[in-house]
């Protein structure tokens, strides 16, 4: 006998508390949405930059039904993955990388997925109906789904944050054939704070509730291709794969525990590595390093690239002999070029005395106009 509709739902949400879930809420997954309407415009507008998936996916990820008619329901569910510690200090820590909290450990992907199909299976078995769990690699719209179900509003960050765990939430969907009833929608509390676009370090935010991608840290350090473009460089300071400031300085974290799941997945090695050992890493140590990790999916050279900037961004000329000077002879000319930047800013004399060694040797005209740039 399949339970009512009350009965399906209050199991959902218990089992989902149980499984570690900070929030199980559900919305209509068949209705219309402007959310479609304004990723057109994004897109259109060239704003996601290099990430090609998301215009090539734009028809099925405009709506959850487009890309699954049958869908009714979509059951969200939120994981807190707040740091136990401000991660903004570490930003002047310069002499090591500082990598994006939920990157600091195991793929998040994995770890809500194995939780997200044990309460489908659960679900399913009890409901009798067809599901799919979605954990941000697919063409769904999570954070505005989030909103919608009420676990909690998208900021002006474009980020999802609720009351009881600011901005450190990770995602995860459930769409069912199932009818089930909603729950109400998330309302803004933002009011008139703007600290999130004030910290950017690169203006990345047009305006509120709006974010050029092709400026953003975290799009540049993880999803831009060829070399960083020179304006960003500085900006990006230490942060070698991603970007908190935005996240961490939202006045909401006051309220936000601790995750105790973080304790699970969080590694000691990837809170802060130190740019000397990373600049180390040929492609084998680097896939061992990061086994496991988001990280590993930048690859080695991308990561060189931003360690290198991170190395020229760290005051510390006594890095260049070791960790500077081997990438000059990189087989990556993105790397070559990153490390003719970090020598110019960390060492102008044996800059200058490099440039006139390697004069006509370099073949890749972007490592070449690199070497062509007066240091300031």
């Amino acid at each position: 006998m399949v339970p009512d509709a009350d009965s399906l739902k209050g199991r959902l949400k218990d089992l989902a508390e149980d499984l570690g879930f900070a929030a199980c809420r559900i919305c209509r997954a068949d209705e219309p949405w402007q959310a479609g309407e304004r990723l057109e415009a994004y897109v259109s507008e060239g704003r996601h930059g290099q990430m090609a998936w998301m215009e090539t996916t734009l028809a099925r990820r405009k709506t959850p039904t487009a890309m699954w008619p049958e869908a009714r329901s979509a059951v969200m569910l939120a994981m807190n993955y707040g740091p136990d510690t401000d991660p903004l200090p570490q930003l002047d820590m310069k002499m090591h990388g500082n990598i994006s909290v939920y990157a600091r450990g195991a793929d998040y992907h994995d770890l809500i997925k194995k939780k997200l199909k044990q309460l489908a299976r659960d679900f399913a078995s009890v409901a009798g109906e067809e599901v799919k769990v979605f954990v941000d690699t697919a063409p769904l719209m999570e954070k505005p789904l989030a909103e919608k179900a009420g676990v909690g509003w998208q900021g002006k960050h474009t980020n999802l944050l609720n009351r009881e765990h600011g901005s450190w939430l990770f995602l995860g969907a459930m769409l069912t054939a199932a009818e089930l009833e909603p729950d109400d929608p998330g309302e803004d509390h933002c009011g008139s704070c703007r600290a999130c676009l004030d910290i950017c370090p690169t203006k990345a935010f047009p305006a509120a509730y709006q974010l050029d991608a092709r400026r953003c840290i975290s799009y540049l350090t993880i999803e831009h291709h060829g070399p960083i473009p020179a304006e960003f460089r500085e900006p990006m300071g230490n942060r070698i794969y991603g970007c908190d400031d935005c996240l961490a300085i939202c006045p909401w974290n006051k309220f936000a525990q601790a995750s105790s799941e973080q304790k699970l997945w969080a590694r000691a090695e990837l809170k802060l590595p130190e740019l000397e050992e990373l600049a180390a890493l040929d492609d084998a140590a680097f896939r061992d390093v990061f086994a496991g990790s988001p990280v590993k999916r930048t690859g080695r050279n991308r990561m060189m690239r931003n360690v290198l900037i991170a190395i020229g961004n760290s005051e510390a000329p006594e890095l260049v002999e070791e960790s500077v000077l081997p990438h000059l002879e990189d087989e990556d000319p993105v790397v070559r070029g990153m490390a003719v930047w970090a020598l110019s800013r960390l060492d102008r004399a044996r800059f200058e005395r490099e440039r006139e060694a390697r004069a006509g040797r370099e073949t890749d005209e972007g490592v070449r106009a690199e070497w062509a740039l007066r240091p300031e």
